[in-house]
């Protein structure tokens, strides 16, 4: 096996260890998942386990990695929500200033 097939490997039991992880932790802790979530996780473990990644546009992730940058932040979503931290909201608007 060449070393790029070990990296796709590599990637696609790590993605599928986060899921399980997320999922896991959800329960454990208590934590409903909505409908969506639930759905997107076992979704995407789906695509990974059938293809080796989780998305077929290369634009839209790293070579070699099995989610998509917008997966692996909603994962990152789910596992915060999981283990009860509040969500990051980085782009939150300003509010407006007045001008009197």
């Amino acid at each position: 096996m060449s070393p790029w097939e070990q990296q796709k490997e590599a990637a696609k039991r790590a993605a599928l260890n986060a899921l399980k992880r997320a999922r896991r932790s959800a329960e454990k802790a208590g934590v409903l998942l909505s409908e969506w979530e639930g759905d997107f996780l076992d979704s995407v473990g789906e695509r990974i386990q059938t293809h080796g990644r989780a998305f077929a546009d290369p634009e839209k992730g790293a070579p070699g990695q099995a989610l998509s940058a917008m997966q692996g932040r909603k994962l990152k979503e789910i596992t915060a929500k999981a283990k009860g931290e509040a969500p990051k909201r980085r782009w939150a608007r300003k509010p407006a200033q007045s001008e009197e």
